[in-house]
């Protein structure tokens, strides 16, 4: 086991002379080697590559250079994102027969700009449309935490990596919630970002309109430091206008004094079981918040969620829908073709909705500044399970895994979902969610959460 688990004293070791990139990297690659053929969260590792820029970052250390706040810090990515020389396989069969991608994507390069040190891409579900990451072509990716439960998606592969330890950074995308689920159920730190605040350049993109990247961490603040290194605006990407402000890192430490904290009720108050529920009584509690607001219509939102989904997803792939059907996992080719027959109406109808929706939230804003939600409703399911209960009935679990994220996300606010410390039992997440460009407002109280020991992100041992 690595003996530096998050980004900060890792990067703090080498730049003291206690270890070196090579050592790092050679050690990453030797518990990928030990341990993914359990954990199935990597579909490439890049060890030629990553040894050579290790050895790059040791030589500019020694000579005085700085190569950035993640110099010789592994990471990987969920393998939607191109990495150069490798195909970008976004979970799928059909991409494996696309050229290797001819330039690192926007974030990949940022990252490693930052001097952080690729190793590989990551597991999800095919196309990005699922939040289990139980992938027919690939495999599951398991839960760290107990490998019979699921890691979430459709960034498993991203959370995973990050829960048991091989990686102390990921990135994955989030449209419905793929970020923040198996953040949740993987125990980690996960942020998804305001839309269009990270580029998308170089990704295979799901539902335009929602997608979103961003990153996984152990620590609140190697999250910060990935977000700061990876924003500001983008022309090859027409979301990616945001300048950067002042970097979020120099927030983490001003505490909640100031802020105007609340929990969403009505949609977010109801379905959780009781280990979700004592999770964010235990959050509320240390924050002193007592206020409860709502979200108007956040049920409808989800509603409307889907139906853009499934309309702009299947519109993307339906050229392959209509020549090699058979070709797309079943689960994920099934919810394509329904989206195709959507009417176009319903569609129109939706976002004219998300407008209307977007509005009344940012509306709320204007008396609070951040609202605490569960992230998912249960603990990591087992991976054959299919089914939930929720206020008494029984529904389909893969959709459902998206009950608190999905109203969120299809506005594009700036969440967090962090680990509450809960001693012997499985992760439980929180969303601390912020209005748009409001990331350190977030950020801020995501750490003193994990500064009074609310929440915490420990190495998972499988």
């Amino acid at each position: 086991m690595t003996p530096f688990p998050d980004a900060a004293s890792l990067t703090r070791a080498i730049f003291r002379g206690e270890t070196t990139a090579r050592s790092v990297v050679e050690d990453t690659l030797a518990q990928i080697e030990a341990r993914d053929g359990t954990l199935n969260c990597f579909t490439a590792v890049t060890a030629e590559s990553a040894l050579q820029e290790a050895a790059r970052v040791d030589d500019a250390i020694a000579s005085g250079k700085d190569l950035g706040p993640l110099a010789g810090v592994p990471f990987a990515v969920k393998n939607l994102y191109d990495v150069e020389g490798i195909v970008t396989l976004a979970g799928s069969k059909i991409n494996r027969e696309n050229s290797p991608a001819t330039q690192d994507a926007t974030l990949v390069a940022r990252m490693k700009a930052a001097g952080a040190i690729l190793v590989g891409a990551l597991n999800m579900d095919e196309y990005a449309y699922g939040f289990v990451t139980i992938n027919s072509h690939d495999g599951a990716t398991p839960n760290p935490h107990d490998l019979s439960r699921m890691s979430g998606g459709s960034s498993g592969g991203s959370a995973a990596a990050v829960a048991a330890g091989l990686v102390p950074l990921t990135l994955g995308s989030d449209t419905n919630g793929s970020i923040r689920v198996p953040s949740a159920l993987c125990g980690i730190y996960g942020l998804k970002p305001t839309y269009g605040r990270l580029s998308r350049k170089g990704s295979f993109l799901f539902v335009a309109s929602l997608d979103h990247l961003g990153p996984f961490a152990r620590s609140v603040r190697d999250l910060a430091v990935a977000f700061d290194a990876m924003q500001g605006p983008d022309a090859a990407d027409p979301a990616c206008t945001h300048r950067p402000a002042e970097p979020v890192t120099q927030a983490l430490g001003e505490g909640i004094q100031g802020l105007r904290i609340a929990v969403a009720g009505e949609h977010f108050a109801v379905g959780m079981q009781s280990e979700v529920a004592a999770g964010l009584e235990k959050v509320a509690k240390a924050l002193q918040v007592s206020e409860i607001v709502t979200l108007p219509e956040a049920a409808r939102a989800r509603a409307a969620a889907f139906i853009i989904t499934a309309c702009e997803g299947s519109q993307l792939h339906i050229d392959r829908l209509k020549t090699r059907p058979m070709d797309f996992d079943v689960a994920t080719r099934d919810r394509f073709l329904a989206g195709a027959l959507v009417p176009s109406g319903w569609y129109i109808q939706a976002q004219r909705f998300r407008r209307w929706y977007r509005d009344r939230v940012r509306d709320l804003f204007q008396s609070v500044d951040v609202i605490l939600a569960p992230t998912v409703p249960c603990v990591a399911p087992p991976l054959d399970q299919t089914t939930l209960e929720i206020e008494g009935k029984t529904v389909p679990l893969r959709p459902n895994l998206g009950l608190y994220t999905q109203p969120l996300s299809f506005i594009g606010l700036p969440i967090v979902s962090v680990p509450v410390r809960q001693p012997g039992k499985l992760p439980v997440g929180i969303q601390i969610i912020g209005a748009p460009y409001q990331e350190a407002k977030v950020l801020r109280v995501a750490a003193y959460l994990e500064k009074q020991g609310i929440t915490a992100a420990p190495i998972a041992e499988s």
